[in-house]
């Protein structure tokens, strides 16, 4: 019997991260090499040399190194980025179990 294909990506917030990524660098907001030089330092700072399986602590470590280079390019700063971050915990916190998240 064929094993079902296993996903891309373990949780939706992983495939969103990665699509809005691929989207900013191919708007022209950065190249792939200053990505993948910038997630490599990243990942060493985190110390994850073990194999990384796409679960959270390499998804974790994609999203430090986007917000990295936003912050770094002026597109959003530290500060915006935890102001967004407080603003979807509290919608998170406060919609009703199965209901859409809104901001």
């Amino acid at each position: 019997m064929t094993q079902p294909p296993t996903p891309t990506f373990l949780e939706p917030w992983h495939a969103q991260v990665f699509a809005l990524t691929v989207h900013l660098n191919e708007a022209g907001h950065f190249d792939w090499p200053s990505w993948a030089t910038q997630f490599g330092v990243t990942l060493q700072r985190h110390g994850l040399t073990k194999d990384l399986d796409g679960g959270d602590d390499y998804f974790n470590a994609w999203l430090e190194t986007l917000e990295h280079l936003l912050a770094q390019s002026g597109m959003a700063g530290r500060a915006e980025a935890l102001q967004m971050q407080h603003a979807w915990e509290r919608a998170y916190l406060t919609t009703p179990h199965g209901q859409p998240v809104h901001l």
